[in-house]
């Protein structure tokens, strides 16, 4: 049973009713299983965890916080992230969440400016280097695999001493449940404020489009849960439909992880489904796999092997987002039986815009806007989009409020795009990317950086060359293509690249040169965000003191 077979039911149809809906319906089943370190796995079924989520409500009612407070909640993705939100939703107040890779003067900042009441601490690697950016006298609480040097209570102790609330609190839709902050890739972050009507009509949409995801669906939560899009899927979208959902130990364990949950609903970002594939093709040649998946009685038992070596065998749903992901990589997926749909969406949004259908896939595009959306492109080829999931404003922001909307509730977005005759999206870069070359000419980089990114092993492209007679590229490689392909087999592979796609475009958009860069991008050395987008500012400061001289280098491919 789906969302949209049983959402009559509720008065209101917030998240909250969903939740008690399954903790009276299906107690007994698994909602959230997290591992604990060591090999020990915590599965919580409904009743356990709405339960604890109950003793945590009661606790935070007894601190007496004003009405609405704005908590704050730092972790990587946990269960208890989860329950944490929920619990805080419970006690009438606002979650306010943090990166796990926040530096120190983000976390004062968005502390500071959310007038934040008390901060929720939980996995973190390391907490030390943003302990003195939490104000001293802020309460503190310790989710489970929190830091244990935090001097403050501790939410198995607050469980085993607090009894549950009785009750089962409703909000109102127009009560403000979240201020998100953007990753601040473009500039100083904003508090996105969002509703708990906006949140439910994001998930009401969604259960109307794939209506039988519901009980019995499996997910894997990897990616940062203070970003809407997982939030979405695994946080709240596991409160709707009554998911269960599993957890990463760590990167190390990811295979592990992954199948252990054996997921039927799969959501990650390009860079990993990239190293899906890399990791296939260390195992067998490209070339020889394409030939094995032409053999008509050989190729179902090939793919059938590849997919359950991936942990993605039971997987119904594939989806991708974050970032567009390159035609080919969508192709070498749909050659082994798994459709991957791609989606788009905003923090302003709650990441409810468009999403491509079974059936229906354009590679390429981002899909039919979801049910309720309204799209257009206005001025210079902005992307402007009218959602159920629209937030009502930034925290404290009224005129940046009231420039992010058309004088008619379209939201900016700040995508340059285009509409096909059938209604889906493409994205064609950022409108404040376009850069001028001293020849007058205009170049969109994110066209380019995604042809770049088609070839296998390339994680990451940013697109340069503002000023100059032709534009660059900087690549950063995995790691494995990096250290086990031999530099003069890169060096061509990279080059036939450049000469193909340059053939495709325009005389002042070809590429005069591509650098591969010597060290990773990463969010925590500031060079991608928590979702491994690139910023672009930060790129091209740290590499431009070098732009002359690759200029004057002359080579095609050029190494750093």
């Amino acid at each position: 049973m789906g969302i949209a077979d049983y959402q009559s039911r509720f008065t209101k149809g917030l998240a909250l009713e969903h939740v008690y809906h399954w903790e009276r319906t299906q107690p007994d089943a698994p909602w959230l299983t997290q591992p604990m370190g060591g090999g020990v796995l915590a599965e919580l079924t409904w009743k356990q965890a709405v339960g604890e989520a109950r003793r945590i409500a009661a606790y935070l009612r007894s601190l007496e916080l004003p009405a609405a407070s704005s908590i704050g909640l730092i972790s990587k993705s946990t269960a208890h992230w989860i329950l944490a939100d929920l619990a805080i939703w419970m006690a009438g107040h606002v979650t306010v969440p943090m990166y796990s890779t926040s530096s120190p003067g983000m976390v004062k900042q968005i502390l500071e400016h959310s007038e934040a009441k008390l901060v929720m601490i939980g996995k973190l690697d390391a907490f030390d280097a943003i302990a003195d950016a939490i104000p001293p006298s802020m309460p503190r609480l310790t989710l489970p695999l929190g830091p244990a040097s935090i001097d403050a209570p501790a939410w198995a102790e607050l469980v085993a001493a607090t009894a549950p609330i009785a009750d089962d609190p409703v909000r109102e839709p127009d009560e403000l449940a979240t201020i998100v902050y953007t990753s601040g890739s473009t500039g100083t972050p904003k508090g996105v404020m969002h509703t708990h009507g906006a949140i439910a009509r994001t998930c009401i949409g969604i259960g109307e489009v794939y209506p039988g995801i519901g009980p019995g669906d499996r997910l894997l939560s990897h990616l940062p849960m203070a970003h809407v899009a997982e939030r979405l899927v695994c946080g709240v979208g596991s409160m709707f439909a009554g998911l269960h959902v599993y957890f990463c130990d760590s990167l190390a364990t990811f295979a592990a992880d992954l199948q252990r949950a054996r997921p039927t609903l799969f959501f990650t970002v390009p860079r990993l489904w990239q190293k899906f594939q890399l990791a296939v093709n260390e195992r067998i040649p490209p070339k020889r796999l394409s030939f094995l998946l032409k053999v008509p009685l050989l190729s179902r038992v090939i793919r059938k092997k590849l997919l359950k070596a991936m942990g993605l065998d039971a997987v119904s749903m594939a989806a991708v987002g974050s970032a567009p992901m390159p035609t080919s990589l969508l192709a070498w997926y749909k050659a082994l039986g798994l459709e991957v749909l791609d989606g788009y969406g905003m923090t302003e949004n709650f990441g409810y815009s468009h999403g491509t259908r079974l059936g229906r896939v354009r590679a390429g595009w981002c899909g039919e806007p979801q049910p309720g959306v309204e799209h257009r492109i206005g001025d210079g080829g902005e992307i402007l989009v009218k959602s159920p999931g629209s937030m009502i404003g930034y925290f404290k922001e009224p005129e940046m409020t009231a420039s992010a909307f058309t004088e008619d509730g379209f939201l900016r977005t700040g995508d340059r795009g285009e509409i096909d005759d059938h209604g889906r999206l493409r994205i064609t870069g950022r409108v404040k990317e376009l850069f001028k070359t001293s020849k007058g000419k205009y170049i969109a980089p994110v066209p380019i950086e995604n042809e770049l990114a088609s070839l296998p092993g390339i994680e990451a492209v940013c697109v340069s060359g503002a000023g100059r007679a032709q534009p660059f590229a900087l690549v950063m490689l995995g790691a494995d293509v990096a250290g086990k392909t031999p530099r003069p087999e890169l060096e061509a592979n990279i080059g036939g690249h450049i000469t193909a796609i340059n053939q495709s475009l325009e005389s002042h958009e070809r590429l005069q040169f591509v650098v591969v860069v010597k060290d990773p991008w990463l969010p925590d050395n500031g060079l991608l965000t928590p979702t491994l987008k690139i910023k672009r500012g930060e790129i091209e400061r740290r590499y431009e003191p070098a732009f002359d001289a690759w200029y004057a280098d002359g080579r095609p491919v050029l190494f750093e």
